[in-house]
């Protein structure tokens, strides 16, 4: 067999799904085997510390993604390459297949003639980080190349780039805040679950009761949900927003981070921080943080109440990292 040129892997188009999937990623660059990773532009700067071989911009039209994955193909002379599909829609199959990439994915959404390594679905309900992980070990299987570890560990480890702790320090230290002595929220979530909104109705008074405790409470949305927070939590102090690398230094550097089931959540898992996440339309054991510094309030049928979430929150915020 050939040695291959490259592993082409496809990532999720969410922030939260590129989060779980790293130690998928991860596991994809322990092969040794160079990794061009193609996903929404956003990702190029949260993945700035891995050591990639390539990055390729997903739009999500799937012809002028196919173009674009054929043309770094090309450009980068990757004769003998291999792919592995994260999503498991058919157009990201369809990307692949017809940028000449023969691809391992789930077997899915009539893409088993699509597919060159079409892998079944567990039977077992799993969590997202644990379900992309035994996609992309079993591709690896498939292709004789060495899985290791056999297993997601404890945290999602994400790599923070130099630039991303200098930006992240920079926020806070403008913001006139101090590493560890502020909690950072995140009263905002994008879209619906089944309808349902999915942002905790309380931010307002939890902030207001925090303060009242000698908290600072400090927030910072992306420019899209700005005005959405402002109005959930108006007495935050509300900081510039940040590219996703800094921002999960920015995580990282608070006392307590508290949060829905978002984006936010999955940021501050990857980047190890303490937080809060808090339930009311989505089920932990599919989308929860994956982190042993996590602790989540709530369940896919009712949130928790804000006297359970302050009691909560203070009780964290007098323990020590790490205990």
């Amino acid at each position: 067999m050939s040695t291959l040129s490259a592993i082409y892997v496809r990532l999720p188009n969410w922030i939260g799904d590129v989060c779980m999937s790293l130690p998928s990623l991860q596991a994809l660059l322990n092969t040794r085997v160079p990794i061009v990773v193609c996903a929404r532009p956003w990702a190029r700067d949260l993945l700035a510390g891995f050591e990639l071989s390539g990055f390729v911009e997903m739009k999500g039209r799937w012809r002028e993604d196919r173009a674009a994955v054929h043309a770094h193909k090309k450009k980068t002379r990757h004769a003998h390459v291999r792919g592995l599909l994260l999503p498991d829609s058919l157009s990201s199959a369809m990307v692949f297949k017809f940028a000449g990439i023969p691809s391992a994915g789930y077997r899915d959404d009539g893409r088993s003639l699509i597919l060159r390594w079409p892998i079944n679905k567990p039977a077992a309900a799993l969590h997202a980080v644990e379900s992309w992980y035994y996609v992309a070990t079993h591709a690896l299987m498939r292709w004789n190349l060495p899985v290791e570890p056999r297993h997601p560990g404890k945290h999602l480890g994400l790599k923070l780039a130099g630039r991303h702790q200098a930006e992240g320090l920079r926020a806070v230290n403008e913001a006139g805040l101090q590493p560890g002595r502020f909690v950072l929220i995140a009263p905002t979530a994008t879209g619906l679950h089944h309808g349902k909104i999915k942002v905790w109705p309380y931010f307002d008074a939890l902030t207001r009761a925090l303060q009242q405790k000698g908290y600072t409470v400090a927030m910072c949305p992306p420019p899209s949900e700005a005005e959405d927070a402002r109005r959930n939590a108006p007495s935050a102090l509300c900081l510039p927003p940040l590219n996703l690398g800094a921002f999960a230094t920015l995580s990282h550097l608070a006392a307590l981070v508290i949060c829905n089931d978002s984006g936010v959540s999955h940021l501050a898992a990857a980047a190890n921080a303490r937080q809060l996440t808090l339930f009311g339309v989505t089920e932990r054991a599919r989308t929860g943080p994956w982190s042993g510094n996590a602790t989540c309030l709530g369940s896919a049928q009712h949130w928790p109440s804000l006297a359970e979430v302050e009691n909560q929150a203070c009780a964290l915020l007098h323990t020590d990292p790490g205990t």
